[in-house]
Formats: structure tokens, C-alpha cells, sequence
């Protein structure tokens, strides 16, 4: 978690908290007063708020006795600063600890309910192509790339199952690292042939629209991070293909690319063999706000 530094100031009547990035850039301040926040770098006002809001809810958990503020804190310090009135604190869920598959795995679970004992047995038993099947094959794959990006090293963070807006759609993994942010999206077509050229995606001679799709959660997805960060975020959308027993040929990349292909096991050597863009101070400031899932709300 970046130690954001959130400090109080009082003088000539004014009482103010000031907000500095990890390496000791002001990014503005809140008027404890009027509650209104203040930055030179308008750009700065959505990671102002969130870093502000999350030290004042933090400070509403943890409470003090004598009210008093240390001269400098970092967030996750035991001081007590109450918010202004009129002054609204975000709730948000922390989703780092959230496991790869997860919404796959509910709905797997839903239609097996849905289907009652004695018809999932016998779909499994004949190989029945069925929800259930479709979703828990899918889970399966966000579980095995999640094992690969799991070989990343430190510098990298990494979220799964990633809920986005309110109509069930989820981004498989974001990825944050050195050479920027990956939203990948895991296929797993076990039996298959795969064949990709340029913007055609095709599953066993059959058009699918994982390279639009992908593309469209990436543009999203840098879209809703570069508003919470306050600052310009590009993503690029990942194919990550498992199973494709029948054959696997990407004859030429999506045409932009915004979107890449790669086999599901060469995931991790494609992420750490890309330029550095992005220094560790972006790449905290970045998590950050994606670990809340108010990022994520549209």
C-alpha cells in the first residue's frame, strides 16, 4: 500500500489537509471548513479525494480519545481527524484479496443448482455441453493464468475477478507492472482449434468476439483507472488461450494494438519482456485505486 502522507494545517483562521504523493509531491489540500478541495493540477482531484476520503474513513474506524493530530501521518496511523459536515466519505471494498475464477465459480454454481442433482451427474457423465460446464471450464482458465502471473515478480500487482458496473460483467485479471496495465481476459477451449488473424478470432471455424470484447474492456478499464488516478493510465487487453489441443495459430495480431494473443503459458514471459513505462511510485499510485471496487462502479 503506498504511504500516502496526509497532514493537518491550521493558521490565520484556516484549517486545511494536505495530501503528498510517495515521493513528496503535493497533490492539494481538503478546507476542512467548507469541504471543498483544492489542487493546482486539476488532473490531481480524483486521487486527491480518494486519498483524502480513505484517511478520513480510516480515522472514523479507528478513533481516539484525545483528538489530537500529529503534525505529519501516513494513512493506517492511529490519529483522529473528523470529516467536515457536508464532507462525504466513499465506501469501497478492498478486492485485492479476491480469488482468480470467483464470479466463473458462482455461476457454475447457479446453473448446477439450477439443473438439480441428477441432471449434472449425467451431463457430466455424457460430456454435455451446458452452462455449468461452460462456466466452470472457464474458471478453470482464470485459475491457471492466475498461476502464471503469479510468477511475476514484486514490482507487479495483480487483481482477479474484477467486477465491473452493475450488469455482472467482470475483467479476469488486471495486471500493473513496469511496462504498464493489462486487463486479460483467460480462454480456455480444451479439444479446440484456435486460429487468429488480425481482428478475427475464430474457435474451431468459429467467429467469436474476444478480440472486440477485449478491446472494449481495456478502453473501459483505462478509462475508469485514469479517472480515480488523476492522471492518464493506458491498458492493453490480453488474450490469454489455454487448452487448443487442435491447434493454436496466430497468423497476424489485432490490428491496433490495443489487444494481444499469446498462448496462456508464454503469459508471463510476454508481460516481463515489454519496455518499462511506468516508475514504482505509478505503479502503487495505480493499484491503489484499483483495489477499491468503487473504481470499478460506473
Amino acid at each position: 500500500m503506498a504511504e500516502w502522507t496526509v497532514r493537518r494545517w491550521a493558521r490565520y483562521g484556516h484549517e486545511r489537509l494536505y495530501a503528498a504523493s510517495p515521493d513528496g509531491i503535493t497533490l492539494g489540500y481538503l478546507d476542512l471548513k467548507t469541504g471543498q478541495y483544492h489542487s493546482d493540477n486539476l488532473g490531481n482531484l480524483p486521487l486527491l479525494e480518494t486519498v483524502i476520503g480513505d484517511h478520513l474513513a480510516t480515522r472514523m474506524q479507528v478513533g481516539t480519545t484525545n483528538g489530537s493530530v500529529s503534525p505529519a501521518e501516513t494513512i493506517g496511523a492511529a490519529t483522529a481527524v473528523e470529516p467536515p459536515a457536508g464532507t462525504s466519505v466513499p465506501q469501497w471494498e478492498d478486492i485485492s484479496a479476491t480469488q482468480a475464477g470467483a464470479a466463473a465459480r458462482q455461476r457454475a454454481l447457479a446453473a448446477r443448482e439450477a439443473q438439480g442433482p441428477f441432471r449434472h451427474v449425467l451431463s457430466r457423465l455424457v460430456g454435455a455441453r451446458t452452462d455449468e460446464r461452460a462456466w466452470r471450464i472457464g474458471a478453470d482458465g482464470e485459475q491457471a493464468t492466475a498461476e502464471q502471473l503469479a510468477k511475476l515478480g514484486p514490482e507487479w500487482r495483480v487483481l482477479h475477478a474484477v467486477r465491473v458496473g452493475d450488469c455482472g460483467a467482470d475483467i479476469d485479471h488486471v495486471v500493473i507492472g513496469p511496462p504498464g496495465v493489462f486487463t486479460v481476459n483467460a480462454k480456455n477451449h480444451p479439444r479446440a482449434s484456435i486460429w487468429v488473424g488480425g481482428d478475427t478470432f475464430l474457435v474451431n471455424g468459429q467467429r467469436v468476439p474476444y478480440i472486440r470484447n477485449s478491446r472494449y474492456e481495456a478502453r473501459r478499464a483505462a478509462r475508469l483507472l485514469t479517472e480515480r488516478a488523476g492522471f492518464p493510465v493506458a491498458t492493453i487487453g490480453v488474450i490469454a488461450v489455454m487448452g487448443a489441443h487442435k491447434g493454436f495459430t496466430v497468423k497476424k495480431q489485432p490490428e491496433d494494438g490495443a489487444v494481444v494473443v499469446v498462448p496462456r503459458r508464454s503469459l508471463g514471459r510476454y508481460l516481463q519482456n515489454r519496455s518499462a513505462r511506468l516508475g514504482r511510485h505509478e505503479i502503487s499510485a495505480i493499484y491503489e485505486v484499483a483495489r477499491r471496487s468503487t473504481t470499478w462502479k460506473t
